[in-house]
């Protein structure tokens, strides 16, 4: 099915490949918001903060800013006593990014951050499909009202939610991107393999303009992921949203390995990989992105990296891989036989 041009595609027939910006939730930590609370409502109790932030990164170099409305849906602002808000809420949130878009000297996609709601869909919980729907649309309605470009569906793990809120985003008239988590022995924790990404929501809408992972567990694991993703499809718009190295503790506070290089090279390796949306995720900085930025604009094509080459030049994986997983019965099996 052709997908009609829009401000993504449009830009990324421009420009080959495109940096989307870096993460929302360890920035506003650092900017004072506080564990527990819903980093939503600081679109309303202080835009500034948010400004900021969408601002740094634009400075920074990203193609692709992400709206504060990760857990916008009204089961996870219920949490806060919100869920009567997600249009205000969501809305709120697309205008201030909208806003520092519009003022950039360059174009600015801003993607309406949709994740996912919390709940487990049935049989294994009590959410129905039709109910996950309805809630992704009450959102995502409130993101185009506020300017929105694209629904960006991110860090899934059920390939149910993401065909909910893939349909959510067709019946309200938004084109719509989407990502999975591969956080458990490199798949998501509900089973879905990277290879089978591209596959969700080929029948919904125009399908999506874009597939990949996010956050994770680090660095190398979501480039093993990228491998999987681009060999599967290597025609594929995919994009890779990798954490700033491996997260650890220090006292009370999480601390995220990466530098600036490393994360240079990470962008360097997802681009040899075959990425064409390219960011980070967790506990990555306006420096982390500007130094991703830099690489990506004298960047010089080399060969579609091993396993091996990404372990030797990122670091150790911390994960099974997905393929190394789904061979571990098989394994088990000529053991115990």
């Amino acid at each position: 099915m052709t997908v009609a041009i829009n401000p993504l595609t449009d830009l990324l027939a421009e420009k080959g490949v495109l940096l989307a910006d870096g993460a929302t939730g360890t920035n506003l930590f650092a900017m004072g918001l506080e564990a527990g609370e819903a980093p939503e409502l600081w679109n309303e109790q202080h835009p500034d903060r948010i400004t900021k932030l969408h601002q740094d990164f634009v400075d920074a170099g990203a193609d692709i800013i992400l709206t504060n409305t990760f857990g916008g849906t009204r089961h996870r602002l219920k949490l806060h006593h919100a869920q009567d808000r997600v249009h205000s809420l969501n809305k709120t949130a697309a205008e201030i990014a909208r806003a520092v878009a519009d003022r950039a000297d360059r174009k600015v996609i801003v993607g309406g951050s949709v994740g996912p709601t919390g709940e487990l869909l049935m049989p294994l919980g009590a959410l129905t499909y039709e109910d996950a729907v309805a809630a992704f649309v009450e959102q995502i309605e409130g993101l185009q009202a506020g300017g929105a470009d694209v629904a960006w569906i991110e860090t899934m793990s059920s390939p149910d939610e993401i065909r909910a809120a893939a349909e959510a985003a067709a019946k309200v008239g938004l084109p719509y991107a989407y990502t999975g988590s591969f956080d458990t022995a490199g798949k998501t924790m509900m089973g879905l393999h990277p290879k089978d990404i591209h596959a969700i929501a080929t029948d919904i809408g125009g399908g999506p303009l874009a597939v990949g992972a996010n956050c994770g567990v680090g660095a190398s694991d979501i480039l093993s992921s990228l491998l999987d993703m681009t060999e599967a499809d290597p025609a594929a718009t995919v994009i890779v949203k990798g954490n700033c190295g491996i997260p650890e503790y220090r006292g009370a506070e999480i601390h995220y390995s990466g530098t600036p290089p490393l994360m240079a090279d990470y962008a360097r390796l997802a681009r040899d990989a075959g990425a064409k949306i390219i960011g980070g995720c967790c506990g990555t900085s306006c420096g982390h992105l500007a130094a991703m930025r830099q690489a990506l604009d004298s960047y010089v094509r080399g060969p579609r990296p091993t396993l091996e080459t990404i372990v030797e030049r990122i670091g150790p994986l911390r994960n099974k891989t997905a393929n190394e997983s789904a061979a571990a019965p098989a394994r088990e099996r000529r053991r115990r036989s």
